[in-house]
């Protein structure tokens, strides 16, 4: 399917701005921009080390005011007051939760411990252990498998019909029921059919978004994580489903509300993560990177929807193994060395919903 390529930015196409910036993309899909690639790698070898004493208090406070507020919205008498309390849980458990971005990519001995915590005070409760992302996201970051049909995380909603962007967002409300599905009914049932196990791991095991992606059964040491990772999430789901016998149906479904919540806002994340343009061809480390999106200050609130350093997306493509307090300071310093009008600049947005309005414009404009 042949659509019209929209401009870089979502800022009119007459702009001096827009004129300026499609130069920048040039075709890099066959030669990379060096002097880019060359300057992220020289400019940042004093970073680089993930701080437990930033790790461990981001992902503690995040879990327990996302804890305490869902608390909260189950005791509160008043409407408002719920509804408030489920918002703020929403957005800490989010960010909770976006830590399993940054465990599969920092060493496994640079925080001690902080893996075992977060499986078990977020990622087990969330039924999103961090099985589901290692081994899975460091597909999507092979040179030679990004936005190719091999990838696990990429699809071309830039090319696909209109009606696909409000499904691809729409479908995350039905993610945490999907979950207990998962782990409560289909992980017991999957211990007594081994092929409805094989099925379950192959298409319902990973946090991707590639219908075609299939995933390899799991081998070693990684067979043992996800043993125990699995099993314990099982048991969770389970005392869900049987929860609302000893405690009413009100505790359960504002958790799934809050829960869908977050998806849904982690679903929208992800639909500007990436500029979804490429048709399935092998792509240049600097085509990657313009395909990614930078959405770096002034404004703040892609701090909220884009938090624990994916508001720096691109920048993390160049530089996967950069521990997320770090990119801020990374992104300063290339920006300050290329400066404007780079190739590094031609990653910057604005913001989430001139990157919505440009990817709708994109499904709905066709050669």
């Amino acid at each position: 399917m042949n659509i019209q390529q929209p401009p870089l930015t979502a800022d009119a196409a007459t702009s001096p701005a827009t004129t300026g910036r499609r130069a920048v993309r040039a075709d890099f899909q066959t030669e990379d921009d060096k002097n880019m690639l060359r300057a992220a790698r020289d400019l940042v070898r004093d970073l680089g080390e993930a701080k437990g004493s930033i790790y461990w208090p981001d992902m503690l406070i995040s879990a327990g005011i996302g804890y305490a507020g869902i608390a909260a919205a189950i005791l509160a008498e008043n409407t408002l007051v719920a509804v408030m309390a489920g918002i703020i849980a929403s957005l800490a458990l989010y960010r909770a939760l976006m830590f399993i971005h940054e465990l599969t990519h920092i060493k496994k001995d640079a925080l001690p411990g902080f893996r075992l915590a977060w499986n078990l005070l977020v990622g087990i409760p969330m039924l999103t252990p961090s099985f589901m992302y290692e081994g899975v996201h460091v597909i999507h970051h092979k040179r030679t498998q990004y936005g190719t049909i091999e990838d696990p995380e990429y699809l071309p909603l830039a090319l696909m019909k209109p009606w696909s962007l409000p499904a691809f967002v729409l479908v995350a409300l039905l993610a945490p029921v999907a979950l207990i599905i998962r782990f409560g009914i289909l992980v017991p049932l999957g211990a007594i059919f081994p092929p409805l196990r094989n099925l379950v791991w192959q298409r319902f095991s990973s946090l991707s978004i590639n219908p075609d992606f299939r995933r390899k059964l799991p081998t070693g040491d990684f067979r043992k994580r996800v043993l125990w990772q699995e099993s314990l999430a099982s048991l969770w789901a389970i005392a869900v489903l049987l929860s609302p016998l000893a405690f009413g149906w009100r505790p359960v479904l504002i958790a799934l509300a809050i829960f869908s919540v977050t998806a849904v806002l982690n679903q929208l994340r992800t639909l500007v993560a990436h500029l979804w343009e490429n048709e399935g061809e092998p792509m240049t480390v600097t085509a990657q990177f313009l395909d990614s999106v930078n959405v770096p200050p002034p404004g703040r609130i892609a701090e909220i929807w884009a938090p624990v350093g994916l508001r720096y997306h691109a920048l993390h493509h160049l530089m996967p193994s950069m521990p997320y307090h770090d990119l801020p300071e990374a992104h300063r310093r290339l920006i300050k060395e290329l400066g404007a009008g780079s190739t590094y600049e031609g990653a910057n947005h604005k913001g989430m919903f001139p990157l919505v309005g440009r990817i709708a414009r994109s499904t709905m404009i066709r050669r």
